[in-house]
């Protein structure tokens, strides 16, 4: 028996828990809540920023319905659209990695897992990347690392504020090294940045976790998080059998990191963009030209 069966028939006796993923939505009309069970139509849902009027519930979004919440309309110009992942290490598990690619964005329409491009937000210029946990869990390879590391740099050179929109399984153990050297490098850009005494805003969403956790979701000026949030480096059962007690039922989310000083402020998605915009004015961006020659 390999590895992987001897953990797969591990896996089918063990209880996984409470689900917290959506659940299906059926014919695609309705949605239902899993936190609170409220039943609503998807068209309602999305018009309020897939929170949950019920019980205030963030539905997990894509990248594309995240830009549309931020930006203004029509203000968006992304960058870096072809850069492209490869196979460096032509690595296998159960599938090789270049068919995963490939299944991941034929289903996402994304080359990887990150979108980045400049944008307004209240008519104030932005540098914005959004993180796509559709795409192999939003892990951080060399294209994603690359992306955020041009568009910092790219924000530097035109004196921009910058937000990343965090959401990753943390590093892609498929590019090995090369994938942990994107913390370092992406770090670097940010460094230079703050330099140059600009402002940079991370904004923490369902799940912010590993080697993303471990580098640039962590080196804002102001770190903001989406309610309830799971943020983390290892997982929970990692540390309890490291610690050797039990942690408190809320930690590792975005209110109990606020709690402890590690995120500055928690904001509901449907203020997201005002937040933003008095964020930016008040640290002394104003309205100008924004090109992208």
């Amino acid at each position: 028996m390999s590895l992987f069966d001897w953990f797969a028939d591990r896996r089918k006796g063990q209880s996984t828990g409470k689900i917290t993923q959506e659940p299906e939505d059926g014919d695609g009309l309705w949605s239902k809540c899993p936190e609170c069970g409220l039943v609503v139509y998807v068209k309602d849902l999305k018009a309020n920023a897939s929170v949950c009027a019920g019980c205030g519930h963030h539905h997990r979004i894509d990248s594309e319905e995240r830009i549309a919440l931020i930006v203004d309309p029509g203000s968006f110009h992304a960058l870096n659209e072809a850069l492209e992942p490869t196979d460096p290490l032509t690595f296998k598990d159960r599938r090789a990695y270049a068919d995963r690619l490939r299944e991941s964005q034929a289903a996402t329409g994304l080359r990887d897992g990150v979108v980045t491009g400049l944008c307004r937000v209240e008519g104030l210029d932005l540098a914005l990347a959004v993180m796509d946990f559709r795409f192999m869990g939003g892990s951080m390879g060399s294209v994603v690392g690359e992306k955020i590391t041009r568009l910092v740099e790219e924000a530097t050179s035109r004196r921009l504020p910058l937000l990343i929109v965090c959401a990753s399984g943390g590093a892609r153990m498929q590019e090995g090294m090369l994938s942990l050297m994107q913390m370092a490098k992406i770090s670097g850009a940010l460094e230079r940045h703050r330099e140059a005494e600009l402002l940079y805003l991370p904004l923490l969403t369902h799940p912010t976790t590993g080697g993303v956790t471990a580098s640039f979701a962590m080196l804002g000026d102001l770190i903001l998080a989406e309610p309830k949030a799971l943020i983390g480096f290892a997982g929970r059962r990692v540390i309890e059998q490291t610690l050797r007690e039990k942690l408190p039922d809320n930690f590792q989310t975005a209110e109990y990191l606020q709690d402890h000083g590690f995120v500055d402020t928690i904001v509901p998605r449907t203020q997201l963009r005002s937040t933003l915009a008095s964020l930016l004015r008040l640290h002394g961006c104003k309205p100008k030209e924004l090109t992208t020659a």
